[in-house]
């Protein structure tokens, strides 16, 4: 499923949301990707947003905002691929065992436009995205991709019934500096990278995709057939304020 277009940040989560309940219930698989419009920033499940994120400043700015399905931190939406990929846990297996194995694909796909992509070693048995404190692309976990040892996707999963849910981004350009502006807490945005700064060129949706695309087809592609989201979907949910400022 392509959709270069993009949507807002809760039309986005709402879909997600609806892809991972339709892998619970049909056994199907899909991979999504996509972007976000207006850029947005994104708060994990669970990440104490309030704590750690001026709600007046982000107010101020005029961001969207939208808390994910999935856990994680903080992550700024602008230049980037968004991927997400909805299936059956057996499919996958454990959360270590999908994690890496949809990264490995992901690293894969970017050594197709000459990244040297590898994937972070665990610590200390930690694999998947941290909860600690910071923006997601602060400090690198087990299983991510990385470049020259920076971070150039960040991801989150999250686990209903049969199905799980695992989305992300993949940076094309900018950076994740715009947290800093809107933080009470200092971030070592730092540790990420681009594949614009590290192919040296401009790095486009369309040719990220495409090589995303070769490297799953054909046990997951983005072509298969998606219902429209009915008007008494969660999307309302992700619109609402008390969910995006819940904790």
């Amino acid at each position: 499923m392509l959709q270069p277009a993009g949507c807002s940040g809760a039309q986005n989560m709402a879909i997600d949301d609806a892809l991972l309940h339709e892998a619970d219930q049909s056994g199907d698989a899909f991979l999504r990707l996509y972007r976000f419009s207006p850029a947005c920033l994104s708060f994990g499940r669970n990440e104490p947003a309030r704590a750690r994120y001026d709600r007046a400043a982000i107010e101020r700015h005029g961001f969207d905002v939208v808390r994910r399905p999935t856990g994680g931190r903080a992550v700024w939406h602008e230049h980037e691929v968004t991927y997400a990929v909805a299936a059956p846990v057996e499919a996958f297996g454990s959360l270590r065992e999908s994690y890496q194995t949809i990264h490995a694909r992901l690293a894969g796909a970017l050594k197709r436009l000459g990244v040297d992509a590898t994937l972070a070693p665990g610590r200390d048995g930690a694999v998947g995205p941290g909860a600690g404190a910071g923006a997601c692309f602060a400090t690198p976990v087990g299983g991510e991709v990385l470049v020259n040892g920076k971070k150039v996707i960040g991801s989150a999963q999250v686990r209903h019934g049969r199905a799980f849910l695992q989305h992300g981004s993949i940076l094309l350009d900018g950076s994740q500096d715009v947290l800093s502006a809107i933080s009470y807490q200092p971030s070592a945005n730092g540790s990420s990278t681009s594949l614009s700064a590290v192919l040296g060129r401009s790095v486009t949706f369309d040719e990220v995709s495409t090589a995303i695309v070769a490297t799953w087809a054909p046990e997951l592609t983005p072509t298969v057939p998606y219902r429209p989201l009915p008007s008494s979907t969660a999307s309302t949910a992700f619109k609402d304020p008390a969910w995006t400022w819940r904790c």
